[in-house]
């Protein structure tokens, strides 16, 4: 780990992921103050998964890439990107916002096998081919040019997996892990997303088929392709 730092603190209900960018809409009052000063010494802050039950101890960095709008009663459009991750040591409240005496980690260094190189072609494949079921659209091309562990981040912040899930992801410490992780999940929704493609043309075209039926027959249907 690196060397320990303190760093204003944004506990939120949305996990963000190193190189990935999060778009904020900053309108309470403590977090106007602790934006406006980030802005004012070019400072990270730290982005924190926090839930009815608790704060995590793990979180991501984030940087200020551009103010997308300022509105006349301070609040603030805000586009931001994860830097790097943090474990929380301990936490502040002596401004209006909390700081968190943090120390930073990464991933374990891996050579770039041919092993590695595999996970990445299927991860990149994988999202691809869930983006087509669902109508999205990714370069992913560029995308492919990036380094192991950035794609792995890539595959592990995509819309269909919860904020626990993407939490899972940010305190793994292996590249390789999670690629295997996060692409067997996205694996599981391609086929979930198929067999819901199927049981709709199977209900569409036939109005006398309950849900079970179809579902019994999309299931067949999938198996057979």
């Amino acid at each position: 780990m690196d060397t320990e730092t303190t760093i204003p603190l944004f506990p939120l209900g949305i996990v963000l992921l190193p190189s990935m960018v999060l778009p904020l809409h900053i309108f309470e009052e403590r977090y106007k103050i602790m934006i406006g000063e980030c802005l004012e010494q070019n400072r990270e802050f730290g982005i924190v998964y926090s839930d009815q039950e608790e704060i995590r101890k793990k979180g991501c960095t984030a940087r200020i890439v551009q103010v997308l709008k300022r509105y006349d009663d301070g609040r603030m459009d805000i586009l931001t990107r994860g830097v790097k991750r943090f474990v929380i040591e301990d936490i502040f409240d002596e401004k209006p916002y909390l700081q968190a005496k943090v120390a930073y980690f990464d991933d374990a260094a891996e050579e770039k096998t041919k092993a590695l190189a595999f996970l990445v072609r299927d991860g990149i494949k994988l999202l691809q081919e869930l983006d087509t079921l669902t109508g999205k659209r990714s370069d992913y091309k560029s995308i492919s040019e990036l380094d192991p562990k950035t794609i792995s981040f890539f595959v592990a912040y995509n819309d269909e997996f919860t904020p626990a899930e993407k939490q899972e992801f940010l305190a793994m410490t292996s590249t390789r892990q999670r690629l295997i992780e996060s692409a067997g999940a996205l694996r599981k929704m391609v086929e979930r997303f198929k067999r819901e493609l199927v049981i709709k043309k199977i209900v569409g075209g036939n109005g006398n088929l309950g849900k079970k039926t179809a579902a019994r027959s999309a299931e067949k249907t999938y198996q057979t392709e």
